[in-house]
C-alpha cells in the first residue's frame, strides 16, 4: 500500500468533511421519507391481525393484495425514473408522496377483496420510481468509492419500518380500536399514511435537485464533487440502451427478484410466522417482529463500511444472502421449536438486509448518466416482481397446507438462486477509485 503525501492526507480530509456535510444536509430527510414508504408497504402484514376477519378475506386474498402493489409498482417504474431525469428528484418526491399519503390513509375504506384489490395496486402506482429515484439521486451526489456506506444508511428504512412497524401498528390496533367508528386496523392506515403528505411539503421546500443548485455549498466544494462525478461519468455507457444490452443488467435483475422475494415473504408474513409458533397477543407480536430488524440495522452499517473499504461488492452482497438461505431453511423445518426457529429468521432477515443494501453499489459502478436512472429502475422493476409474487405464494402454500412452511422453504430455494446470480455476476472490470485518485480542482 502506497504512503500518501501530506497534501494527499489533507486533501482526502477535506474531502471527508464535504461528503459528510453533504449526507447531514439530505439522507435525514430521505431516510424519513423512505421509512414511511416502507412502513406503507408492509403495515398490512400487521393490519391483516384484525382486517382478515373484519372483512373476510382468505388467505390467498391477502397474499394477492399484499403482492399486487409491487404489479403497479414495477408497470410505472422505468417511466416514473426516466421522467425524474428530466423534471428533477424533488418534484418527483413531493408528487410520489402525496399520493402516496392519501392513497394508503384510503386504506381505511377497504371492505372486500376488490377494494383490497384497487388500492394496493394504486398504492405501487403512486409509489413508483421512488427508490431507485433516491439511488439515482444519490449518484449524483457521491462517487462509488462511497456509494455502499451511503446506501447502508439510505437503506436503513427497511429494517426501521419494520423495527417501527411492528410495534407502532400493534399498539394503534389495540389502543383505538372503536374509536371513532373506526376499526384498529383502520386506524393504523390513517395514522401511518397522512404523515407522508406532510412530508412531501418539507422536501419542497428543503430539498434540491443536484450539487450546482445547493446554497449551502461553496463554490469550491460543488467544483470538487463536479469534478469527482464527472470523472466517475467518463468513459460509461450513458444510454438507456447500453444498459439494456448489458448482460450484467439483467443478472442483477434476477438476483434481486430472489433477495426480494426472500425480504418480502419474511416482512408480510412474519407476524402470522410468529402466531404460528404460539405467539398470542398484539404487543407481543409487535415486539418481536422488531428484534431481527434491530440486529439489521447494525450490520448494514457494518457491512457498507467495510464494503467501501475494501472496493469489494459482490460477495459484500452473495455471502449474506447464503447464509441466509440456511436460515430461512432452517426456520421453516424447526417450526415446532420456537427459539430455534425465531434465531434462525432473526438470521435470515439480517443477512437479507445486508445483501439488499451492499447489491445497490454495484448498479452504479458500471451504469453511468441515462443509462444509471432507466437501468437502475430497470433492475429495481424485475426485482419487485418478486415482492409481487412472494406473498401470493406464502399465501397459497398456507392455504393448501394449514402452516407457512413450505413456503419458507419455497423462498429458501429462491434466494438460493439470487446468490448463485450474484456470484456468477462479472464484476465491473476497473476497481473502485479512491478519493485521492481524482484530480484536485484548481484552487482546492
Amino acid at each position: 500500500m502506497r504512503a500518501l503525501s501530506p497534501l494527499a492526507v489533507e486533501h482526502d480530509a477535506r474531502r471527508d468533511a464535504l461528503y459528510a456535510k453533504a449526507a447531514r444536509r439530505i439522507i435525514p430527510l430521505l431516510v424519513v421519507c423512505y421509512t414511511f414508504a416502507y412502513l406503507d408497504r408492509v403495515n398490512i402484514g400487521f393490519a391483516k391481525l384484525q382486517m382478515q376477519q373484519d372483512i373476510g378475506i382468505s388467505e390467498h386474498v391477502y397474499g394477492v393484495a399484499a403482492g399486487i402493489f409491487f404489479l403497479g409498482y414495477v408497470i410505472f417504474e422505468v417511466p416514473s425514473n426516466l421522467w425524474l431525469a428530466r423534471v428533477g428528484t424533488r418534484k418527483t418526491i413531493v408528487r410520489i408522496m402525496i399520493l402516496w399519503g392519501v392513497t394508503s390513509a384510503a386504506m381505511v375504506f377497504v371492505h372486500d377483496a376488490t377494494s383490497f384489490y384497487a388500492l394496493r395496486f394504486l398504492l405501487g402506482v403512486f409509489e413508483a420510481g421512488f427508490a431507485p429515484g433516491i439511488i439515482y439521486y444519490l449518484t449524483l451526489w457521491f462517487p462509488p468509492a462511497r456509494m455502499a456506506a451511503v446506501m447502508s444508511y439510505v437503506m436503513l428504512p427497511g429494517p426501521i419500518g419494520s423495527m417501527v412497524g411492528g410495534p407502532l401498528s400493534s399498539w394503534i390496533m389495540s389502543t383505538l380500536d372503536g374509536a371513532a367508528g373506526l376499526a384498529g386496523w383502520q386506524w393504523v392506515f390513517m395514522i401511518e399514511g397522512l404523515p407522508c403528505v406532510l412530508l412531501g411539503v418539507v422536501v419542497w421546500r428543503t430539498l434540491v435537485d443536484r450539487p450546482s443548485d445547493a446554497g449551502w455549498l461553496t463554490a469550491e466544494e460543488k467544483d470538487i464533487i463536479t469534478v469527482d462525478i464527472g470523472k466517475r461519468r467518463q468513459g460509461g455507457k450513458h444510454r438507456l440502451g447500453a444498459a439494456l444490452t448489458t448482460p450484467r443488467t439483467y443478472s442483477l435483475a434476477l438476483s434481486y427478484f430472489c433477495l426480494i422475494s426472500g425480504i418480502y415473504a419474511v416482512s408480510f408474513w412474519l407476524p402470522t410466522i410468529l402466531t404460528e409458533n404460539g405467539v398470542h397477543g398484539l404487543s407481543r407480536v409487535g415486539a418481536l417482529s422488531a428484534v431481527p430488524y434491530l440486529f439489521a440495522i447494525v450490520f448494514m452499517l457494518i457491512i457498507g463500511r467495510r464494503s467501501d473499504r475494501t472496493g469489494e461488492r459482490r460477495l459484500h452482497s452473495a455471502i449474506p444472502a447464503g447464509i441466509a438461505v440456511f436460515a430461512l431453511a432452517c426456520a421453516a423445518v424447526t417450526a415446532s421449536h420456537f427459539v430455534v426457529s425465531f434465531l434462525s429468521i432473526n438470521v435470515a432477515i439480517v443477512c437479507l438486509w445486508v445483501a439488499y443494501t451492499v447489491f445497490w453499489s454495484i448498479p452504479p459502478s458500471f451504469l453511468k448518466g441515462t443509462a444509471a436512472a432507466g437501468g437502475i429502475a430497470f433492475i429495481n422493476s424485475i426485482g419487485l416482481l418478486g415482492g409481487f409474487f412472494s406473498p401470493m405464494i406464502m399465501g397459497f402454500v398456507k392455504e393448501r397446507t394449514g402452516s407457512t412452511e413450505w413456503g419458507l422453504l419455497t423462498m429458501s430455494a429462491l434466494v438460493a438462486a439470487g446468490t448463485v446470480l450474484l456470484l456468477a455476476t462479472k464484476p465491473t472490470p476497473t476497481r473502485v477509485e479512491t478519493d485521492t485518485e481524482h484530480a484536485v480542482p484548481a484552487g482546492t
